[in-house]
């Protein structure tokens, strides 16, 4: 089922809702430039599961409102993070990829504090690789004239992720992409988002270790082995502030898990919940 949830100034954040709603929220927040189709199966099956699986557009991305003042900081994220959960009316556990592990953390470790039942940080951890977030930015950003068809676009993405088998079915991909009126593809999100991003040095993961040990819910890390993002020793800072957070380490998977092996990062995260939340 779609809904909109109203947050901020009257911005509308689009999202799927899977489930039954008694059942315990479950909240996935995707990475910056992906939509919420970036899960593949995992909503369904943590439905099946008898969780109510509430599968969200951040702002500026997918079906959600572009933001007119172009605010896409990391607070503007948390206070649409804090509304959505006000709306849903009960702590809710949250799956946060990237930029939505980032939001996360500070709308649960810092005031005024959402609720929460537990959070899994996907490939993301207060202390990243500065050199691979760029990498990753620059192929946001290397294309702003869009793509004259789907296969030139898959083209585009099978060139940057080598290490994932090109679908032989570019509806998937479709999904992340809008169709401009000059009748190219453009990535579905706000050009504004990624204004100022490569290079930027704001980045500060003092804070975000502060509001990580400010939430006392359970947690766990999802790492990618060959993610360019979230190193070993990142892992291991981040294990050292948060030694009760459990961890897992998935192979031939990079920055995007729930892509590159979403069965294994499914079961993980299911097996996770399931625990925590019974």
């Amino acid at each position: 089922m779609a809904v909109r949830f109203r947050v901020g100034n009257s911005m509308e954040l689009a999202a799927d809702v899977y489930g039954d709603w008694s059942g315990q929220p479950v909240l996935l927040l995707h990475g910056g430039g992906q939509t919420r189709y970036a899960w593949g199966s995992t909503t369904e099956t943590l439905s099946k599961a008898g969780f109510l699986v509430i599968n969200l557009d951040l702002r500026g991305h997918g079906h959600s409102a572009w933001a007119p003042d172009g605010d896409y900081s990391i607070d503007a994220y948390a206070n649409d993070l804090r509304s959505v959960i006000n709306l849903i009316g009960r702590p809710a556990a949250l799956v946060g990829a990237s930029l939505g592990g980032l939001t996360s953390l500070i709308a649960l470790g810092e005031e005024p504090r959402a609720g929460c039942s537990a959070l899994i940080l996907v490939d993301i951890a207060p202390r990243i690789e500065l050199d691979g977030r760029d990498r990753i930015i620059e192929f946001m950003c290397s294309r702003p004239d869009g793509f004259t068809s789907l296969k030139e676009a898959a083209d585009t993405v099978a060139e940057f992720l080598p290490h994932r088998p090109r679908p032989t079915d570019t509806s998937g991909l479709a999904k992340n992409l809008r169709l401009g009126p000059d009748g190219r593809y453009y990535w579905h999100w706000d050009p504004a988002f990624m204004e100022g991003r490569i290079g930027d040095e704001s980045y500060d993961p003092e804070r975000f270790e502060r509001a990580a040990r400010a939430i006392d819910a359970p947690m766990m890390l999802v790492r990618g082995r060959m993610s360019e993002i979230v190193s070993e020793e990142g892992a291991k800072a981040f294990r050292r502030i948060m030694p009760g957070a459990e961890y897992i380490d998935v192979r031939e998977a990079a920055h995007m898990v729930a892509g590159d092996r979403n069965d294994v990062f499914t079961e993980a995260i299911l097996s996770f919940l399931c625990r925590k939340l019974s």
